[in-house]
């Protein structure tokens, strides 16, 4: 699953990194190193402008509410739950089905955090039974330094206790796609900038050594695509979750800070030599 991520890049530099063309300084997001649901996050979109004569799809920076309200609900509980949406069954799931056909977007991310637990509690953990009270977080990144793309899907929900004027009678919302987590060992980058696979031992040799899910990350040969709201087709769209080539990524334990949303700064993607939390590793 995809639950708490890091997003510091400035908007300016999402801009140019995914060649958007419009975004409104207002909307401006302040670096933040512990996103967790409901904060409000960037999303590369492509829609009409809103009231513009001109109704082609326009690439647009914005800020959207992390945890999806389909917009038929009847108010905005549960949010906070709806921050993830599954590769496998997106295409079908009422929450998510209207949105997966006609707004999908981009979550730019400096990468995302998961906790590895002890292997009997995780066996727990994944039959949905008791967890684990600390965990030891890691820091899940792109080994070449680059912006990872989540993808994701957003909607519109009118807020039916607010007049229709009111500047928060639409909320936008939105949802990381996960799909199964990489077996292949991770990759790791060298002094010479060349990629080798393995892991620091002791630790996780892959992903799915740490969690079963991880977010859908979309390379940029498959950002226009993704973003095109004239697919619409839901067998062709389905081909667009094929999860990218392994070994993009690197996980390492960073301090266990990053567990309480209160703390936020850069100092919690400090890789640690060692985790602090006793694992199956």
């Amino acid at each position: 699953m995809c639950g708490r991520y890091a997003a510091s890049r400035r908007p300016e530099d999402l801009a140019g990194l995914f060649e958007v063309e419009k975004w409104v300084p207002e909307e401006t997001l302040a670096p933040d190193w512990n996103v967790a649901p409901t904060k409000s996050v960037y999303a590369v979109l492509e829609r009409p402008l809103k009231d513009a004569a001109d109704r082609r799809p326009v690439r647009q920076l914005r800020a959207l509410r992390w945890g999806l309200v389909p917009s038929w609900a009847k108010s905005p509980e549960g949010a906070a739950k709806m921050i993830n949406a599954r590769s496998e069954t997106v295409h079908e799931k009422p929450s998510f089905r209207r949105a997966f056909e006609s707004r999908r977007c981009l979550l730019p991310a400096d990468g995302y955090y998961e906790w590895v637990t002890g292997a009997q509690e995780r066996e727990l953990e994944e039959k949905g039974r008791r967890k684990r009270t600390r965990k030891q977080p890691y820091f899940v990144t792109p080994v070449d330094g680059s912006v990872m793309a989540m993808a994701g899907v957003y909607e519109f929900w009118r807020d039916p206790t607010l007049p229709p004027d009111h500047p928060q009678a639409w909320w936008a919302t939105c949802s990381v796609i996960t799909t199964e987590a990489e077996t292949e060992p991770f990759a790791m980058a060298t002094p010479s900038g060349s990629v080798e696979r393995g892991a620091v031992e002791p630790g996780p040799r892959s992903l799915a050594e740490i969690h079963p899910r991880m977010p859908l990350l979309l390379t940029p040969d498959r950002w226009e695509a993704w973003l095109d709201p004239a697919r619409t087709d839901p067998e062709e769209l389905r081909g667009l979750l094929a999860p990218p080539p392994p070994g993009l990524v690197r996980a390492y334990p960073v301090a266990t800070a990053v567990s309480d949303v209160r703390n936020n700064g850069p100092e919690l993607l400090t890789e640690l030599a060692a985790p602090e939390e006793s694992t199956l590793f």
